[in-house]
């Protein structure tokens, strides 16, 4: 029975997948601007207007904004306003933001233009750089195939993907414009495209590194909650109620069936990026992209809502498995099982490499 302790997945709002700063929003409440929209333990979108570790977190719903900031008066009712007026700028775009799957900046792009919805004009939905650290590692499988196909294995130089971005700034002018012929040889493309090429292959797989990492992380608080509930299972007070055993068994096969879904996903990626570079180009490169960001925002909703969920059971019971039976049981009946029919699975059962063709 796997006990390691295990503790919350943290980001920065930026760099998080279920937390929206609403100050890259152009929102026109002055209040609003310095809060943030989260997926609560519900998987509820509300409005964090202050979290501390000692008071907690202060949510509103959004359909609660309206009379706290004077959007209406108290007696309009904003679905039959008999004079017609439209709702307030700001909840009509809060409600919009309340419908995503997921905050994760990949996905953000996406789904903000596919609402009209724009970001503040300094605001880039990019990872931070403390971010892109943490995922050098998750990117080396990404970069490594690309560097050994322009370069091959002779050239110590070529280490990483920066290191082919740095060609652009190489001093010696001679030896760089050599490279750059080799790759846009190689794919096909004019050296000019180059540029172009590497950040959109620098971003996509970025984009796979960030949601590999947070299954990741999700694996070991996924595998705290499965050991929890065998725990309840073989606890004498509680094997009886039956209710809380079809729970726990709903809970368990929802969950696992979540993971495999992402898991499955990536192994499909795994095996596109594969076919890509058995015959690489810049059209099969951007077949591959486009097949990835597709499944962004399905992907980003199952992690969003896993790591929620998780965060949510490890922040309560940060213990052993199986301490506090009664207390566990009570709060997956109340609080964990809530929302799970809000998180939709892949509707088709895997890429086709067919489209890489």
């Amino acid at each position: 029975m796997g006990s390691k302790p295990v503790t919350p997945i943290i980001d920065s709002d930026m760099d998080s997948i279920y937390v929206l700063p609403l100050s890259i929003i152009p929102i026109e409440t002055k209040a609003l601007q310095r809060a943030r929209m989260i997926k609560n333990h519900q998987l509820r979108s509300v409005v964090e207007v202050f979290a501390e570790k000692e008071t907690g977190s202060g949510q509103l719903e959004v359909e609660d904004l309206p009379k706290l900031f004077g959007w209406v008066r108290p007696d309009d009712e904003e679905d039959d306003d008999p004079e017609g007026r439209k709702p307030h700028p700001d909840l009509a775009t809060l409600r919009q933001l309340a419908l995503l799957p997921t905050y994760d900046v990949f996905s953000l792009r996406i789904l903000l233009r596919r609402l009209g919805i724009s970001v503040r004009d300094n605001v880039a939905l990019k990872l931070t750089p403390e971010k892109n650290l943490e995922l050098a590692e998750y990117m080396t499988q990404f970069t490594r195939p690309l560097i050994l196909q322009v370069y091959g294995d002779s050239d110590v130089s070529i280490h990483d993907f920066d290191d082919i971005v740095r060609l652009f700034r190489d001093p010696d002018v001679k030896k760089a414009k050599e490279k750059l012929r080799v790759m846009a040889q190689k794919l096909s493309i004019d050296m000019m495209e180059i540029p172009q090429f590497l950040e959109d292959y620098g971003d996509i797989f970025l984009s796979l590194s960030y949601y590999r990492q947070c299954l990741d992380r999700i694996q070991p608080l996924l595998d705290n909650f499965l050991d929890s509930l065998e725990s309840l299972r073989r606890n004498w007070q509680l094997k009886n109620d039956q209710s809380l055993m079809q729970t726990c068994t709903m809970m368990e096969t929802r969950l696992n069936e979540l993971a495999a879904a992402v898991t499955g996903r990536f192994e499909n990626f795994d095996r596109s990026t594969a076919e890509m570079w058995s015959n690489i180009s810049a059209i099969r490169f951007q077949r591959v992209k486009e097949l990835i960001q597709s499944y962004h925002t399905e992907i980003g909703g199952v992690l969003c809502a896993l790591t929620v969920k998780m965060n949510a059971w490890v922040r309560q019971f940060p213990g052993e498995v199986d301490s506090a039976p009664v207390r566990r049981a009570e709060f997956i009946m109340t609080q964990m099982r809530q929302g799970f029919d809000r998180v939709k699975t892949f509707e088709n059962a895997a890429p086709m490499l067919s489209q890489l063709r």
